[in-house]
């Protein structure tokens, strides 16, 4: 018999490790917390400024101290730390200087066509002019960069204090797998592992695993970690040990005793090792057993066949294995609920893939647990530090921006990775540099794993606007004139946001109400017509009643038979047909990053994100090693990019009338335009290679006017890249891999992406993606990393390196035969081959490397069609007029 938990309260905390580890403040704390009840009147009587935490109250009296304590309890939670007005000054100066030299620099090229070379000058022009409109969408999202930094002590002393039942949230996790041959059991049970053992009170932390394969191999590997987990949990909670992980915490090569102080800590890490390895050999062989699928199917212990043999057609199925009666750990304390969620799957239902898993788990999660927040992460993504609920809760819970925030965006990190980052898997760029550009915008994008949601905005609620929120953009402002009567939709989106403040119970909008109601203050009003509530949510009146529960959790006397199967009946299959289910509510539907859409339809209604980045990293994750399961994983990024361009969500022309500021709706449009940049990149990269094979070039013969403006366009953009590291703290490295991939992938993942995408729009024709296999590094460090698996993906990149090097020994060899004036001219075209070799040089590594090189057929490939290229140039020869060839075939006349 399956039961649903029973909240409880915990009242042990552990102050030290959130810095008020001193005697005096104990001491202050504890006599602030015996007088406020008696005093908290006078107080807010005498200083009506208490309660929003302003006003000049210090050293009043026999209250001063009573008044510095309600000074550290309402002082913000978190606070923005600007980048130095000298590092971000000069940046923008630059930016500003960098245009006005692009101007000059296109009004040269344009007004100095290459006459003998015409076509190969107009096709360099039109790729510079979109990698320059590229540029500009990059760019000026990142205008306005800042740091956060978060009060986890202020957190704790205004809703967790230490005797008192716990006033945070309750949180629910998501953690989303698909196939465990691919996503290696052991690696998804460390993840569930450090969520249970996470810094936050158990009864208000719910991790749910969504396993969209309906494997039984995860389910039993589920069962064994909840087994381990009443052993590893105490042990992380008594000795305070980061990460919480098991694998990746034995693997840490540091001093382990520094700052432990219990001396039982040695026998215990190594009974606790001990019981680890252990573990590994159980999942390991429920590994093993899982290779040869017996003909029958599955059988689970009690002899009856397993529910998921077919993984496209099996009922739902709901597991919960802690936090119900019997769910406690070695020391009889009660452990978070672990709950395993397999949704039902039928032929002829579109499921919607990793977007659908996670709508059925927000429907499960509200109603068993409705946590007021959740959060999500993929199965190979551990919590890195125990703190990162709180980090999260800084915002959440904060009473300024909580209302107006939808998610908080935690940075991606990566183990397993080579000290070099030859692939650029740690894409410390666009975490360190693009994110904190949108941090102090309007937020940063959701990026699909690490992130803690308001479960209100994933409902498609309104924010809770303040009327400055609802102020026009700086842009629209100066544009238009400060003056000028503010329009009718501003002020209706006014008065329906302050409406939205007001009430207790969230709301959608005006089309929302039930017709003929006018004004919200009848209590009627706020009652929204049954036929309209089905049409949203779906039939299901126990979690209709949970989406009103802004603070969450569930009425204590809720029978849990009832409650699960309710959750059985959300997770059907039918369940979501003529509902807003994926077009306005939870995860959106419609490409295979469902992750992007989601993000923008949220800043669309006006809500912001908060960006996260804690010194310790609340989160780590496995990165494909090798270049195949890379240029894949890219490759769906990018076809998702293309899949919402052609979509009705487009942010170049979606919701114009909403609340999404400009220079956020420019950094969407940077992210779903991108893989278009292949097609110019990639003729780019190819014309230095035609200019040596045919003697020509794309520049004219060079004045000292000229040479001036493109050493200044060099130097703009070596000052650019080198203001981004300084203010960001970026290495140089990071940067040169990133500009590396940059090249790579848009020689080959983004080219694909473009056909594939267009496929799917003009023909119908749908491509699967494949998950990435994970990183298992158990043959030595980095034994994968110079790998070429098979792929079609890499035959464009390999062709563009084979054509460059054909065409730098042509042209030496035409500068040789030429004599000594020949050369000068040769040194620029042999310039430019050589930056695209430079960007190239994993393959070029992979072609000349001893072992594990590119596979022969990516060669052949390669060289056939740069071979065909070559013949076909030198059959038509676009630069010779008919009488040269004439000429060249040996026309002649009678005298021959």
């Amino acid at each position: 018999m399956i039961s649903v938990p029973v909240r409880i309260v915990d009242p042990s905390k552990d102050l030290n490790s959130y810095g008020l580890n001193s005697v005096d403040w104990k001491e202050r704390v504890e006599s602030w917390r015996v007088k406020q009840d008696k005093n908290m009147m006078q107080v807010t009587n005498k200083y009506p400024d208490a309660r929003g935490g302003g006003g000049d109250m210090e050293g009043t009296g026999s209250n001063g101290e009573d008044m510095q304590m309600v000074d550290d309890a309402r002082l913000p939670l978190s606070r923005i730390v600007p980048i130095p007005a000298n590092q971000l000054n000069l940046y923008r100066i630059v930016i500003i200087l960098r245009l006005i030299i692009l101007c000059f620099f296109f009004q040269y090229r344009v007004t100095h066509p290459v006459r003998d070379a015409y076509g190969l000058w107009l096709v360099s022009v039109i790729c510079e002019i979109w990698f320059a409109l590229s540029w500009l969408l990059d760019q000026f999202p990142k205008w306005y960069p800042i740091n956060r930094e978060t009060y986890l002590d202020r957190l704790a002393l205004r809703y967790d204090r230490e005797g008192e039942p716990s006033q945070l949230c309750p949180i629910d996790i998501f953690v989303s797998t698909v196939d465990p041959l691919k996503e290696p059991p052991l690696i998804t049970a460390n993840t569930v592992l450090s969520i249970l053992a996470v810094d936050y009170p158990v009864d208000k932390v719910s991790c749910y695993v969504s396993d969209d394969g309906s494997a039984m191999l995860t389910f039993e590997s589920l069962s064994e970690t909840a087994e381990f987990a009443r052993k590893w949990v105490p042990f992380c909670k008594k000795h305070n040990i980061e990460p919480r992980a098991p694998e990746f915490y034995f693997q840490q090569k540091i001093d382990y005793l520094k700052d432990k102080i219990q001396p039982s800590f040695v026998k215990e890490r190594r009974a606790m090792k001990r019981e680890y390895e252990e573990f590994k050999i159980r999942i390991n062989a429920l590994v093993a057993k899982a290779q040869k699928v017996p003909e029958e199917g599955w059988t689970m212990a009690d002899g009856t066949a397993w529910p998921g043999n077919n993984p496209r057609d099996h009922p739902g199925m709901i597991q919960v294995f802690l936090g119900h009666s019997g769910g406690l750990d070695t020391d009889g304390n009660e452990l978070p609920r672990l709950v395993y969620v397999s949704r039902e799957k039928r032929p002829g239902f579109q499921h919607h893939k990793k977007a659908g898993a996670m709508n059925a788990l927000i429907r499960v999660s509200a109603v068993l647990t409705n946590g007021a927040y959740l959060l999500n992460v993929d199965c190979d993504h551990y919590f890195n530090s125990s703190k990162a609920l709180r980090e999260a809760m800084c915002f959440m819970m904060d009473p300024a921006l909580g209302r107006k925030t939808c998610y908080v965006q935690f940075p991606q990190r990566f183990d397993g990775i080579d000290l070099h980052d030859r692939y650029a898997n740690r894409n410390i760029v666009f975490f360190d540099i693009n994110m904190k550009g949108l941090d102090g915008i309007q937020g940063p994008m959701y990026v699909g794993t690490g992130c803690c949601f308001n479960r209100q905005a994933l409902y498609g609620y309104d924010p809770v606007l303040t009327e400055a929120d609802l102020e026009p953009n700086i842009v629209v402002k100066s544009c238009c004139g400060g003056r000028k009567k503010k329009s009718k939709s501003y002020m209706d989106n006014k008065n329906r946001m302050m409406k939205r403040t007001e009430s207790s119970a969230p709301i959608f909008n005006m089309d929302d109400i039930e017709e003929g109601i006018e004004g919200y203050e009848d209590e009627r009003s706020m009652l929204m017509s049954q036929k309209r509530l089905e049409k949203r949510f779906g039939q299901s009146p126990i979690f209709t009643a949970s989406t009103f529960m802004t603070q969450g959790g569930i009425p204590p006397s809720t029978n849990p038979a009832s409650l699960l199967k309710e959750a059985i009946h959300v997770i059907s299959c039918g369940y979501e047909d003529k509902t807003e289910w994926g077009k306005e509510i939870g995860w959106i539907y419609g490409s295979v990053t469902e992750d992007i859409l989601t993000g923008f339809k949220m800043h669309a209604r006006g809500w912001i994100s908060i960006y996260c980045m804690p010194p310790r990293p609340c989160f780590k994750g496995s990165a494909p090693i090798n270049l195949s399961d890379r240029l894949n994983q890219v490759l769906r990024w990018a076809l998702g990019s293309v899949e919402i361009l052609f979509s009705r969500h487009c942010p170049i022309w979606y919701n114009y009338g909403g609340r999404l500021k400009l220079l956020e709706r420019v950094a969407y449009i940077n992210t779903i335009v991108y893989p278009i940049t292949s097609l110019p990149l990639i003729a780019y990269c190819v014309l230095p290679a035609i200019c040596l094979l045919t003697n020509k070039f794309i520049i004219p013969e060079i004045s000292n006017y000229a040479g001036m403006f493109f050493i200044l366009m060099f130097a703009s953009i070596f000052a650019t890249g080198i203001l981004e590291l300084r203010w960001s703290g970026v290495g140089i490295e990071d940067w040169w891999r990133n500009e590396q991939f940059w090249v790579i992938g848009g020689t080959s993942a983004h080219l694909f992406a473009v056909f594939q995408g267009l496929l799917k729009v003009l023909a119908g024709i749908d491509t699967n993606f494949t998950v990435t296999s994970k990183a298992n590094d158990e043959d030595g460090d980095f034994a994968e990393l110079y790998v070429f698996k098979w792929t079609s993906l890499l035959i464009p990149p390999t062709t563009v390196l084979v054509i460059n090097l054909v065409g730098m020994v042509a042209g030496i060899s035409y500068a040789i035969n030429s004599g000594y004036q020949s050369w000068g001219p040769l040194f620029g075209k042999l310039f430019f081959s050589i930056w695209v070799i430079l960007h190239l040089y994993p393959f070029l590594k992979g072609l000349m490397g001893k072992q594990n090189r590119t596979p022969t057929i990516v060669i052949v490939w390669s060289i056939l069609l740069a071979s065909i290229f070559s013949l076909l140039w030198v059959k038509i020869d676009p630069f010779i007029s008919d009488t040269q060839k004439a000429v060249a075939m040996g026309q002649c006349g009678v005298n021959c």
